[in-house]
C-alpha cells in the first residue's frame, strides 16, 4: 500500500483507507471522506438461498438443543459437529417476515448425538397393541457400564404462529425396557404422539452412539414444497438466477 505524507495533519497515512463504510483519501493536502458502502443487491442464487435456509434452520435447532446435555464428540466443537450432520436434513423454506425466522421443525433425522459407539437402530411401532419405541438392542447388551439417555423432541406452535421444537432428556434404566423377541423396547402411550420424536443414546464414560430423531411428525413437509420455496425466495427479493429451478 502506498504511503503519502500529509503536512497539514502532521502524520503519515495510507493513500486510501476504508473504515466503517467510509473511504478516506488525501487530495491536495486535504483528507477527504466519502461513503464506500455498496448499494448493489446481494447475490441470491438458488444454491446460495438453499444453503442460507439450511443454516438458518440448523442455527435455530441448535439454539433449542444446546442446553439439553447433548454429546457431540467428533469435531472441534459440539456446534460444528451438529451442523455438519444437520446439513443433510431436508431444507425447510420460511418467509422473511420476522417471527418465522425463529422457527424450527421436528423431522426425522435431526442429530441428537455423535460418537464412536455403535448406533442403536430405532423405529416406532407397537408391542402387544401398545405404542413403543423399538430398538435393535438385545437382552445380552444390558450392562451396568453403559447408560441410556432418552431425548424427546416436541413440536410446538408458540404465540399461535411460531413453530418451534423443544428438547428434553432423561436417563432410562435398562430395566425400563421391555423384552420383545430378544430385542428391547420402550413401551408407553407417549410414543403415539405425532408431535413428538425420540432418540435413545448409549453412553459409556465420554463415548456415545450416533443417534438421530425418529418421529411421525409431518408439519415440516408443507415448508419443503416448490410453493414454499418460491414464497420464501420472493420474501427475500427473489432469486438472482433464472429460470426458476428446483434444488437437488
Amino acid at each position: 500500500m502506498k504511503m503519502k505524507n500529509n503536512p497539514g495533519l502532521g502524520l503519515t497515512m495510507p493513500k486510501r483507507v476504508r473504515i466503517a463504510g467510509m473511504t478516506f483519501y488525501t487530495r491536495n493536502g486535504q483528507v477527504i471522506g466519502r461513503e464506500s458502502a455498496t448499494h448493489e443487491k446481494r447475490s441470491n442464487t438458488l444454491p446460495q438461498f438453499v444453503q442460507r435456509q439450511k443454516m438458518r434452520h440448523t442455527t435455530m435447532l441448535w439454539k433449542m438443543l444446546r442446553f439439553c446435555d447433548t454429546m457431540f464428540t467428533e469435531r472441534r466443537t459440539a456446534y460444528q459437529n451438529f451442523a455438519s450432520l444437520a446439513n443433510q436434513l431436508p431444507v425447510v423454506y420460511v418467509p422473511n417476515d420476522g417471527i418465522m425466522n425463529q422457527s424450527s421443525f421436528l423431522m426425522p433425522g435431526i442429530p441428537m448425538s455423535d460418537g464412536v459407539l455403535p448406533m442403536i437402530n430405532l423405529e416406532l411401532g407397537e408391542v402387544d397393541g401398545k405404542p413403543a419405541l423399538i430398538t435393535d438392542l438385545k437382552v445380552s447388551d444390558r450392562t451396568y457400564h453403559a447408560k441410556l439417555r432418552l431425548y424427546t423432541a416436541t413440536q410446538k406452535i408458540e404465540s399461535d404462529v411460531l413453530p418451534r421444537v423443544r428438547f428434553k432428556m432423561r436417563e432410562v434404566s435398562w430395566w425400563d425396557l421391555t423384552v420383545v423377541e430378544d430385542h428391547l423396547a420402550l413401551v408407553g402411550e407417549e410414543f403415539a404422539d405425532e408431535m413428538k420424536g425420540w432418540a435413545l443414546v448409549k453412553v459409556m464414560d465420554d463415548r456415545c452412539s450416533r443417534q438421530t430423531i425418529v418421529t411421525r411428525c409431518t408439519l415440516y413437509q408443507q415448508y419443503t414444497t416448490e410453493d414454499a420455496l418460491e414464497a420464501a425466495a420472493d420474501s427475500y427479493g427473489g432469486l438472482t438466477d433464472t429460470p426458476f429451478l428446483s434444488p437437488r
